[in-house]
């Protein structure tokens, strides 16, 4: 199913499908993505685009300061201050929510609004990964989504274009070791540390 992310109800009837434990096709401030609850949808998400499990996914939360729930980690004033926005944090995660030590997760505050109501909704971090099967383009259009994957997510928010075409993905950046790397020059410019 499709609806728009213009029609009044979009966010709820997002957060409902995500809370019933199902995979969406939802815009981000930077390109469409799969998302579905944190931890609850890596599985489904990994076998619709075919990943390794391997390769993490990153997080979406509803405000800056949801992050400190789930790491320890001191974040530069620099780059804390670029939040919301497209910026991606990789952080090492605390004792409450990580399985051995050491172990980290990508975590993005986005700028859109829209997108932090629907995860306020859901009560927990949304996963969020670009459309398209592991190794294949990006996909851009809502009409190439939904041929390639309307049978697979319970629904698909159509932005209608109000994503530009040569978006860029957020720009990542791993502050788990003490002082930041950036490992992805997306669409956020970062500070040399």
């Amino acid at each position: 199913m499709i609806i728009l992310k213009k029609e009044a109800e979009s966010a709820d009837a997002v957060v409902r499908a995500l809370r019933g434990g199902h995979v969406v096709i939802i815009p981000t401030d930077t390109v469409y993505g799969f998302s579905g609850i944190v931890p609850v949808a890596d599985a489904e998400i990994r076998a619709i685009k075919g990943r390794s499990e391997t390769k993490p996914f990153i997080r979406l939360i509803s405000s800056p300061e949801a992050v400190f729930a789930y790491t320890d980690d001191s974040i530069p004033d620099s780059l804390y201050a670029l939040w919301p926005g497209a910026l991606t944090l990789i952080v090492t995660l605390n004792a409450s929510c990580a399985s051995f030590p050491g172990e980290t997760a990508a975590f993005r505050c986005p700028g859109d609004e829209w997108l932090r109501q629907v995860i306020a909704g859901c009560g927990a971090p949304v996963y969020s990964t670009s459309v398209n099967r592991s190794g294949q383009p990006l996909l851009r259009s809502v009409a190439e989504m939904d041929a390639e994957f309307g049978r697979e997510v319970a629904l698909i928010v159509d932005a209608q274009d109000s994503l530009p075409q040569d978006a860029l993905p957020s720009t990542l950046v791993n502050i788990s070791g003490g002082t930041y790397t950036v490992l992805r020059q997306g669409s956020v410019a970062v500070p040399l540390p």
